[in-house]
C-alpha cells in the first residue's frame, strides 16, 4: 500500500532529526511531521527548505502547527509583528515568545512570516521598483545594394504593485547607397495606474522627429482608459481608448502644420514563454480635424535570453504609417526589420 506523499516525506524527515540538534517543525492535518528550515510564510503557502526533499511548499490550511527553533519575524491578522521563537503549546494553538512578552494565536491568523533582519515582505512588495534597458542594432548590406542601418534605444521603467512609469527614447537612421533613407528620433513618458481590477487609466506623451519625411518636429498627447482582458503571470492583453491632441510641424514650406484634437486607440500584448518571450504592440491616432488623416504604429518583437543574468537578442519589425505624408515622394508606409542586442538591469519589477 502505497504512502501520501507527504508521509513518505515525513519518515525522511524523522531520520534526518536525527542528525540535527535543532529544526524547525511542519505538522500537517495528514499526520505528515515535516523537518527543516521555514523560509517564509506568504500568501497562505508555508515554505519550508528540508535536506532530504529540497523546497516544499504547503498550503497554510494543511497545517496543523509549526515550531521553530529560531526566532522570526510573525505578521498577525490585526497588523501586529512579533519576533520571537514559534511554539506549539496545545492542539489548535500556536505561540510566539521573545525576553519580553508571549503571544498566543491560531496558525490561520498569520498573514505572513520572515526571517529577522530581513524586510516585511508586503513592505517590499508594494516599493516601487526602477529597471532599465538599453539598446544598438547595426545592420549592413552590401551587393546590388549598400545599406547600414543603425539604431539606439533607452527605456527606464518604475513599476508598483498598481501602476507603471515608463520613460522611452529611440534613434534611427539608415543610409541606402550613400543616401540618408531613414532620420528618426522620438521619446516619451508613460503613466498608467489601477483603478480596481482589470481597469486602468493612463496619459502619455510622445514627441519627435522624422527629417527624411520632412516633420520637423511631432507631438502626440493622449489621456484615457485601459482595459486587461488577460492578465495571468505569463501573458497580458491590454486595451486602451483616450482622447489625444497631435501636432505636426513640417519643413516643407507649402505643407500647413497639423494641430488637432483626435482619438487614441491601442493594443499591447505579451506572452512570456519557458526560456524567451514575445510583445506586439499597436497604436492608433486619428485627427478630429480630419479623420482621414492618421497615424497608425506597429511593433512585434521576439525576445531570446544570451545570458540569465543581462543580456538578450531582440528581433522583429515595426511599421509607422502616415496616412497623409508631408512630402508625396514618400511611401506612407515605412517598414523597418531588426535585430537589437539589449542589455537589461536594475530591479525585477513585481
Amino acid at each position: 500500500m502505497a504512502f501520501p506523499k507527504l508521509a513518505r516525506i515525513s519518515m525522511c524527515a524523522a531520520l534526518c532529526c536525527a542528525l540535527r540538534l535543532s529544526a524547525d517543525v511542519v505538522e500537517t492535518k495528514n499526520g505528515a511531521r515535516l523537518v527543516g528550515k521555514i523560509t517564509s510564510i506568504k500568501n497562505v503557502i508555508v515554505t519550508l527548505n528540508t535536506d532530504y526533499a529540497g523546497e516544499l511548499k504547503i498550503k497554510q490550511d494543511q497545517v496543523t502547527s509549526i515550531t521553530t527553533d529560531n526566532p522570526v519575524a510573525v505578521k498577525l491578522g490585526d497588523g501586529s509583528v512579533v519576533v520571537g521563537v514559534i511554539s506549539a503549546p496545545e492542539a489548535n494553538k500556536q505561540r510566539i515568545t521573545n525576553p519580553e512578552k508571549s503571544v498566543d494565536f491560531v496558525l490561520s491568523s498569520i498573514r505572513s512570516s520572515w526571517a529577522v533582519g530581513e524586510e516585511d515582505p508586503d513592505v517590499v512588495f508594494r516599493r516601487r521598483k526602477w529597471s532599465y534597458e538599453a539598446s544598438v542594432d547595426i545592420n549592413g548590406r552590401s551587393g546590388t545594394q549598400k545599406q547600414l542601418t543603425t539604431g539606439y534605444a533607452f527605456r527606464a521603467k518604475l513599476t508598483g504593485p498598481d501602476d507603471t512609469l515608463q520613460y522611452y527614447t529611440n534613434y534611427l537612421r539608415q543610409e541606402t547607397e550613400g543616401q540618408v533613407s531613414a532620420d528618426q528620433f522620438k521619446a516619451g513618458v508613460d503613466y498608467a495606474d489601477t483603478i480596481n481590477d482589470g481597469k486602468t487609466w493612463y496619459v502619455r506623451d510622445e514627441g519627435g522627429f522624422d527629417r527624411v519625411a520632412d516633420i520637423k518636429i511631432y507631438d502626440v498627447a493622449a489621456a484615457g482608459f485601459g482595459y486587461d482582458f488577460i492578465k495571468t503571470k505569463d501573458q497580458v492583453f491590454t486595451g486602451r481608448v483616450g482622447l489625444s491632441y497631435r501636432y505636426d510641424e513640417y519643413t516643407t514650406p507649402d505643407t500647413s502644420n497639423l494641430s488637432s484634437a483626435g482619438a487614441d486607440l491601442g493594443l499591447m500584448y505579451g506572452l512570456k514563454f519557458k526560456n524567451s518571450d514575445l510583445s506586439d504592440k499597436i497604436a492608433f491616432v486619428p485627427a478630429f480635424q480630419d479623420l482621414g488623416n492618421f497615424v497608425l504604429t506597429h511593433e512585434f518583437a521576439y525576445n531570446v535570453p544570451i545570458d540569465k543574468a543581462r543580456w538578450k537578442l531582440s528581433m522583429g519589425v515595426a511599421n509607422n504609417y502616415y496616412s497623409r505624408p508631408p512630402v508625396g515622394t514618400v511611401d506612407k508606409l515605412d517598414t523597418l526589420y531588426f535585430a537589437r542586442l539589449v542589455l537589461s538591469w536594475g530591479a525585477t519589477p513585481p
